[in-house]
């Protein structure tokens, strides 16, 4: 690794303050992506600060009814969680789908939201990445694309994200609770949290420099039937080839997708239609690969399959 410095905050207030004072900081907790990144020189923060004295451990009901989240909380924890079981299903199926029992146990909600990209390029520092290096080009474009993005991509980038849990929050329109490096706080719906490549794939949040994730907001419990399917390689340790979150009642219908973009993949106007008619506003302007069409044929396939489960 390339040296750092390291700081341990005693509070967010101190996380805060100390993002300010190291421009190009970040911040750890469970470090399960960030270690490896580091390792592989990918990342190189000079500044490191350590926020797990900050208290946001906590899951607890909020007054609307929903259910707050502290950033800290280990996915292991929230997935086994009583409300987010009974309330939130479709969260801890994502959970559950994700990583090992090991990782869950060490990953935190904040980290998911915030883990990058596992484009085999982004990893190999010998090649060019936008992502990584702006202005590089992509070496994925024209390369192994098999497992990357075919919905929201650009000429720039076709990356996808990695996270399970991001698009059970994304089908429950969950909420981001920040405060910036001057102390100030904020909320990011989480539509709106991750960005798609354009032109600056290097930028994949709406985050500013040294803000920090306090905790994810649910809203009151959306009743249904709450269904997280994820199609992948084999069986565990994978990322999603397509995966799809779905809560089906008779008066509503919401679905998210996973694996086919750089951000949870939802279009909410056309959630009402047939099945058909949703998968095709899905799909609409795909721009796949050679590589990655076959993701087309299995979303559909995958999303029919999630909506025959749900009236069964």
């Amino acid at each position: 690794m390339t040296p750092f410095t390291y700081h341990r905050a005693k509070d967010v207030a101190d996380a805060a303050r100390l993002a300010a004072d190291h421009p190009g900081a970040r911040f750890i907790a469970g470090g399960t992506n960030l270690l490896d990144l580091m390792k592989a020189r990918v990342e190189q923060p000079a500044h490191l600060i350590d926020i797990n004295r900050t208290g946001l451990d906590r899951i607890e009901d909020s007054d609307e009814g929903g259910l707050r989240i502290g950033a800290l909380v280990r996915n292991a924890d929230l997935a086994a969680h009583r409300r987010v079981r009974s309330d939130y299903e479709v969260l801890s199926r994502a959970l559950l789908a994700g990583a090992s029992g090991q990782l869950r146990n060490k990953a935190t909600t904040a980290g998911n939201l915030l883990q990058r990209t596992r484009c085999p390029y982004f990893y190999d520092v010998s090649k060019p990445c936008n992502k990584r290096d702006p202005g590089s080009g992509c070496s994925a474009i024209g390369g192994m694309s098999r497992g990357l993005a075919v919905l929201g991509n650009s000429e720039h980038c076709i990356a996808t994200h990695p996270s399970d849990m991001a698009v059970g929050l994304r089908v429950l329109d969950a909420r981001i609770e920040t405060i910036k490096a001057d102390g100030t706080a904020r909320t990011i719906a989480m539509a709106d949290f991750h960005r798609l490549p354009g032109e600056t794939p290097q930028v994949e949040t709406g985050l500013e420099p040294g803000e920090l994730i306090t905790a994810v907001t649910l809203p009151p419990p959306v009743r249904g039937r709450h269904i997280y399917r994820k199609v992948r390689d084999r069986a565990s340790y994978a990322f999603a080839l397509v995966s799809v979150a779905a809560i089906v009642s008779e008066g509503e219908r919401r679905v998210a997708l996973g694996g086919v973009a750089a951000k949870p993949w939802r279009v909410e106007s056309a959630e009402s239609g047939g099945v058909d008619d949703l998968a095709d506003a899905l799909t609409a302007d795909a721009r796949p690969t050679d590589q990655n069409a076959f993701k087309l044929t299995l979303l559909r396939r995958t999303l029919s399959a999630v909506m025959t489960e749900a009236s069964a």
